[in-house]
């Protein structure tokens, strides 16, 4: 507790509301200068194998969560230092506890947002810049580019236009659109049920040759029915991985590849 011999012109309640004020103008200067000091601590990683390297939007996201956390823990101090004037530490000791215990009932989405955002540090699971899909929040599912990570909150920017700020301890399932292997370029066609026989002829042959005609296909297309039924036009589905992020530049070409070889078969489309 705090000593008035060292202040002895100055009141005790003087003192100790100037150092409660110099403890929380302190832990102010801290966070301004989190950024900073995050940024000191990334430029750790340089030193670590040059293969695992995080990237830049990695960079971005674990800074916003350092700050966070840096700011989190000097206005925790501050608050701890304040007491400590008023309480001995053996009582202010266990206070800490039966409040931590109590307050973690009534926080618990508060504490929850806290260590899901530190789990975010080791885990990877998005980086600012990433398209992603939040699914099963209490609002229903977002989707849009990810602009900021920090210890409490994931700010969304939608496809829309629109920023959605959430709670990191709602986000518990994520799509993520930026890390896929590939992308999916499907492709229907309906056939005349009497040229189904020479149309898989034509499109599983074309499918090998496709690779080389289209070099972001990956590997040659399947031919399926997702249907099953057939009738006098029978619906086919050209199953086709695209590389990852350019399913839809590929797929017009795909169609007209697909269109000019039946053509020349005279294998008429429905």
């Amino acid at each position: 507790m705090l000593n008035q011999q060292f202040f002895p012109f100055i009141p005790l309640p003087l003192q100790q509301f100037i150092l409660i004020i110099f403890f929380y103008f302190l832990a102010w200067i801290i966070h301004r200068l989190s950024g900073r000091i995050a940024k000191r601590f990334m430029k750790l990683s340089r030193f670590g194998p040059k293969n695992r390297q995080p990237s830049d939007s990695r960079q971005n996201t674990l800074h916003g969560i350092f700050s966070g956390g840096i700011t989190f823990l000097a206005f925790l101090l501050a608050t701890l230092w304040s007491l400590s004037m008023f309480i001995d530490a053996q009582t202010l000791v266990w206070m800490i506890g039966l409040f931590s215990t109590a307050f973690g009932l009534g926080a618990r989405p508060l504490f929850s947002d806290f260590l899901t955002g530190a789990g975010f540090v080791f885990e990877d699971t998005f980086e600012v810049g990433e398209k992603v899909e939040l699914v099963g929040l209490p609002g229903g599912n977002v989707e849009g580019v990810v602009e900021e990570v920090n210890l409490r909150t994931t700010l969304i920017r939608a496809m829309s236009g629109e920023p959605y700020l959430i709670p990191n301890g709602e986000i518990r399932v994520v799509r993520n659109f930026s890390r896929g292997r590939y992308s999916v370029a499907n492709v229907k066609l309906k056939v005349a049920s009497h040229d189904l026989n020479r149309a898989l002829d034509l499109l599983e042959s074309l499918g090998e040759e496709a690779i080389v005609l289209l070099p972001n296909l990956l590997e040659p297309w399947q031919v399926i029915s997702e249907s099953g039924e057939i009738s006098q036009l029978t619906e086919l589905t050209l199953v086709a991985k695209a590389r990852f992020g350019n399913a839809a530049e590929m797929r017009p070409r795909l169609l007209t590849l697909v269109q000019e070889r039946l053509a020349q078969a005279e294998i008429p489309l429905g």
